[in-house]
């Protein structure tokens, strides 16, 4: 994925209310810059670190500007997670993902049901299907070693949930790890944030689930999945998860 223009380096002073951050360019102006990221953005950011950022002036934007990259010590991480299915995307017409060359057609956001999309559907010339669910991995924790989710997510679960359905009706399913920073040696769950999501995952990994992860090269001119990387998933247990008292107090 190439950006459409150069990046506005600056700054990071601030993040707010999750989705504002307050940037200082190089010129000295203080900006306000969109963040895509909802999560917790958790080791992405440290203050008075480098960060980049894109311009758009169309008028019915608010923020003109988006927070794109940001730099800790040496490692790039990129921040704008909606954009790892594009990602996964160039990346299958590019012959990087081997493991998904073998199919003619690529739909984006596939709907298989009333209340699910996942974000790819891939159809060999024979018919045969392939739903790919992209999520984008920014944790660190530990050297090299990346984690998902950063905040409890109770939609990444479900996915889990409808990709196991769709193994069970024949269909090939695959969740890809986009790892989003230029450490990323491995991808795990993150247990510790997300218990249930951390049991979904070995859980559906028994049921047919493919799980595949690559790591994002980084630059300022553009991001694109490079290489393949570990994915370490923690000792399985026998029980199909389902949603914890946390969960069923907060939906109530």
């Amino acid at each position: 994925m190439q950006f459409s223009s150069p990046l506005i380096p600056g700054v990071f002073l601030r993040r707010y209310k999750r989705f504002f951050a307050d940037v200082r360019l190089d010129d000295g102006r203080v900006v306000i810059a969109h963040c895509a990221n909802s999560g917790s953005m958790k080791t992405c950011f440290v203050e008075g670190g480098r960060v980049w950022l894109t311009h758009d002036d169309l008028p019915q934007r608010k923020l003109k500007y988006t927070w794109q990259i940001a730099a800790v010590g040496r490692t790039r991480i990129f921040l704008h997670p909606t954009t790892s299915n594009t990602l996964a995307k160039e990346a299958i017409e590019r012959g990087t993902l081997v493991e998904l060359t073998a199919y003619s057609q690529i739909q984006t956001e596939p709907r298989i049901n009333p209340h699910t999309r996942f974000d790819l559907l891939l159809t060999r010339a024979d018919g045969g299907k392939c739903f790919v669910e992209v999520k984008s991995a920014t944790l660190a924790v530990g050297p090299g070693r990346i984690a998902f989710p950063d905040a409890v997510s109770e939609r990444a679960t479900k996915h889990l949930h409808e990709l196991v359905n769709q193994a069970k009706l024949g269909n090939r399913a695959v969740l890809l790890f986009s790892a989003n920073r230029t450490d990323a040696l491995s991808v795990e769950p993150a247990a510790e944030i997300d218990p249930v999501y951390a049991e979904a995952l070995r859980w559906a990994s028994r049921h047919g689930v493919e799980i595949l992860a690559y790591r994002a090269a980084i630059s300022t001119k553009r991001v694109e999945l490079s290489e393949r990387i570990a994915v370490l998933l923690e000792p399985t247990t026998t029980a199909t998860p389902g949603p914890s008292k946390e969960r069923q107090n907060r939906r109530r």
